[in-house]
């Protein structure tokens, strides 16, 4: 029997695809998203999708390297759209309530000091409220939500946050090109590369040495200054949901996307 044909995709909400037209209330990803339209445009015969919605990079990269490392499959190819800065990934003492027992994403979302923000942003979405009222249990329950609010409260920056997602870019980006794995890289975002027009690797010489191993040529961006999915679909007036543009957006951006799609991937 020949080796299922994988295709992998990593993320936050915006590759998992919350808000969708076929959103099941977050149980499983959507087959409506911008990886699933590039997927059925590849020569794989298996989607996998280890995206997490909420997820910072270094949760993205941790989770795309257990799927690129647990599989015997052969992977035809990896597109990841990359996330905010400002999400952690940690690994807590052990819980069975965890990802694996042991994981949690932490955004300044999960903080006291952003609980009206967050109100006001979701207040359109019974079941996005629904969902952030069962992941307030699990932080207190966990003690996730105390750490939470002690690291935005007093550690949290955004220098130590970029460096600490271009190095997961980077550690990914050379494990997928050791490995001969294609793949291909988006955002979400600009702010993982600039400040408004500030870029941040000119913030210092470990910036600018680090910004240099990001191997842009695999990546597709949606405009100029390094635009990402969100910024283009708000330019652009698709249609949102709560948070997250709608169907349209997503077959939009697979038909942008392909033309890059094909020539670092291939298509069918």
């Amino acid at each position: 029997m020949s080796k299922r044909k994988k295709f992998i995709a990593g993320g936050c909400s915006f590759t998992f695809g919350h808000e969708l037209s076929d959103d099941d209330n977050g149980r499983t990803p959507s087959k409506k998203t911008w990886a699933y339209g590039l997927y059925k445009a590849s020569k794989a015969n298996k989607f996998v999708s280890s995206a997490y919605p909420g997820t910072g990079n270094s949760g993205i990269a941790r989770r795309l390297f257990n799927a690129v490392t647990s599989t015997t499959d052969h992977i035809v190819g990896v597109v990841v759209m990359w996330s905010f800065n400002s999400r952690y990934d940690w690994a807590m003492p052990r819980h069975k309530k965890l990802e694996d027992t042991r994981w949690t994403t932490i955004s300044p979302w999960d903080t006291v000091m952003s609980a009206d923000q967050r109100h006001d942003n979701l207040k359109g979405s019974e079941v996005q409220m629904e969902q952030w009222k069962r992941r307030e249990e699990i932080m207190r329950e966990t003690g996730v939500g105390p750490f939470a609010d002690s690291i935005y409260r007093h550690a949290a920056n955004e220098y130590h946050e970029t460096y600490l997602s271009w190095k997961s870019i980077i550690w990914l980006q050379n494990i997928l090109q050791k490995k001969k794995i294609p793949y291909l890289f988006t955002l979400a975002d600009n702010s993982l590369f600039y400040r408004d027009l500030d870029q941040h690797k000119k913030q210092d010489s470990l910036m600018t040495a680090l910004h240099d191993e990001i191997d842009f040529g695999n990546w597709f961006t949606f405009g100029e200054r390094m635009m990402g999915f969100n910024q283009w679909a708000t330019l652009n007036d698709y249609e949102y949901a709560t948070t997250h543009p709608l169907d349209q957006a997503h077959r939009d951006a697979v038909k942008l996307m392909l033309p890059t799609f094909k020539k670092l991937i291939g298509g069918s």
